[in-house]
């Protein structure tokens, strides 16, 4: 095995909920704006971004690349039944608009 070749992609299938507990915080702007193109192209609008509790460090960076996105309408930390301040609500605006 040939430790100096990059690692192989990691294939994610494209659901309403994106755990970002598995990258490392520098990852995280093209991978939640990927993600949230994919999930808009699939016509899922509400996604559920879940970061963990934490030091709050994570969620503020999502809420940070949310904030510039033009695809997302809406955003909020979830109610206590969906995790809430461990994960973050996002609501998609269609496609078509």
């Amino acid at each position: 095995m040939d430790d100096s070749a990059p690692p192989e992609p990691i294939e994610l299938p494209i659901t309403s909920e994106l755990d970002l507990h598995a990258f490392r915080p520098n990852e995280l702007a093209d991978l939640v704006a990927e993600y949230l193109r994919l999930c808009r192209a699939r016509r899922l609008l509400e996604i559920r971004i879940v970061h963990g509790k934490g030091t709050g460090q994570i969620a503020r960076s999502v809420h940070a690349i949310l904030s510039r996105l033009p695809e997302v309408e809406a955003f909020s930390l979830a109610t206590p039944r969906f995790g809430g301040h461990g994960a973050t609500l996002v609501h998609l605006r269609p496609p078509d608009r």
